[in-house]
């Protein structure tokens, strides 16, 4: 008889999520069994993970602090109870899932250990202080590999059936070639600005002869999609900010490439199969090496900086870009 596992995962940006896509894959292998996931709603899982075969369920559920804790640890509570799973990995280093697992009375209470999160852990092997410097992937792969669990892919890969994301997002369908612009992030100063988008685009459509160029950015930051169309006054360009993430999905399967900041579409479009450009001037492209992500860099970039400044970005050279681009596809 199969094991239940259960695999959790705290972090609410898309990107991070699409980051821990291979471990969570080899711990589904290791057990030769489908896994249940838990994550936050923000990530929208349940439509970019739902034709992965190694997934069984996803469930949400928030990761909330102060009096929100207990009601979020309450909720995780009751799906271990109810799922009676035999193992709940964790893959970062929340208490939250630990305390809530060991509760509900399951016998495998699976992370990575640092501080007090070891107390509610029934693994004894754990992640050391020293190891929360590296990037989310090399922590994950020690994880693994302290647990004895063999990884086969360090790379992300999803695959989706967009058929049924068509209906809501016609307009999205426009006869053409077409390529997409990640131009919003979570994080202000790893965007590009909006004119080196536009002088970019004008390029591109001339030497490529494309015809339309998808606008990528949270309803949050409409306000870029909408500067770049204002000042450009051009309308090759496709507004995507009012879309969910399933037209997000729908317009990079749709595109030759996609060219933008280091943030969600990036990662996502990588893990699609999408040729995928990352504008990156502000953060280090090390953390991209388990990516089909081509980094483009200003020329005197230095790796493992984080400059937390937008103006930064505007050392990216837009004509550096272009050929770049232009060289790889």
């Amino acid at each position: 008889m199969n094991k239940k596992i259960c695999i959790v995962y705290t972090h609410h940006k898309l990107g991070d999520l699409i980051w821990q896509l291979p471990y969570i894959k080899a711990i589904s292998e290791y057990h030769q069994t489908k896994i249940s996931l838990v994550v936050r709603k923000k990530t929208q899982a349940k439509n970019i993970l739902k034709d992965l075969e190694h997934i069984k369920y996803i469930f949400y559920n928030d990761f909330r602090k102060g009096i929100y804790y207990f009601i979020d640890t309450l909720k995780l509570y009751k799906i271990f109870k109810k799922e009676n799973f035999d193992f709940v990995y964790i893959l970062d280093k929340v208490n939250k899932p630990a305390i809530a697992a060991k509760l509900a009375g399951i016998q495998n209470v699976i992370g990575p250990g640092l501080r007090n999160q070891k107390k509610w852990l029934t693994n004894k092997h754990y992640l050391e202080e020293d190891d929360w410097k590296k990037n989310y992937s090399e922590q994950s792969q020690k994880f693994l590999m302290l647990n004895s669990i063999p990884l086969k892919n360090f790379f992300p890969e999803i695959n989706i059936d967009t058929k049924e994301f068509e209906k809501d997002n016609q307009d999205l369908l426009i006869e053409g070639k077409k390529i997409s612009f990640g131009v919003d992030s979570f994080e202000d100063f790893k965007m590009w600005q909006e004119e080196n988008f536009i002088r970019l685009a004008d390029m591109l459509i001339k030497e490529k002869k494309l015809n339309y160029i998808y606008l990528l950015c949270g309803p949050d930051k409409s306000h870029i999609a909408e500067n770049i169309i204002k000042l450009s006054g051009k309308d090759y360009f496709i507004n995507c900010s009012s879309k969910d993430l399933s037209g997000v999905i729908l317009a990079i399967n749709n595109s030759e490439f996609l060219v933008g900041n280091n943030s969600g579409p990036l990662n996502l479009a990588a893990a699609l199969g999408v040729k995928s450009f990352g504008l990156i001037a502000n953060d280090p492209i090390s953390e991209l090496k388990y990516s089909k992500i081509i980094p483009i860099t200003p020329d005197d970039y230095q790796d493992n900086i984080w400059i937390r400044d937008r103006e930064a970005m505007k050392r990216l050279d837009v004509q550096k870009v272009f050929e770049t681009i232009i060289k790889n596809i």
